[in-house]
């Protein structure tokens, strides 16, 4: 499966990113793509970003600005990429102690991020 394709129900599909965001939240993508990608990769930028976004806004002394900036994007990200993981581990098909680790990694990371 290349980049840009969603496997459901047996058939390949090109999907753009929102279909990907959805397919991530109902648990459709794969694990490996689900927590190394939507959650390791773009929760690691999001929460980067936004974080440099918070401590920009909090200098120019504008607190609601930068709790909006801080908080508002990303925590809803992190939830979204967790309950992603959680649902495609549950659909994983290799060994159970990856789909745990995988479970349990996305949470302390995202909690993590979400709290820095």
């Amino acid at each position: 499966m290349t980049d840009g394709e969603l496997r459901r129900g047996g058939r390949r599909r090109k999907v753009g990113r929102m279909a990907k965001i959805l397919a991530l939240w109902s648990g459709d993508l794969a694990l490996d793509e689900a927590f190394w990608t939507w959650t390791v990769t773009a929760g690691l930028l999001i929460n980067i970003a936004t974080s440099i976004f918070f401590l920009a806004l909090i200098l120019q002394d504008r607190p609601l600005a930068a709790l909006v900036a801080g908080y508002a994007i990303s925590v809803p990200y992190n939830v979204v990429a967790t309950v992603g993981v959680w649902r495609s581990a549950a659909r994983y098909a290799g060994p159970s102690l990856h789909a745990d680790l995988a479970r349990i990694a996305s949470v302390i990371l995202m909690t993590a991020l979400a709290l820095t």
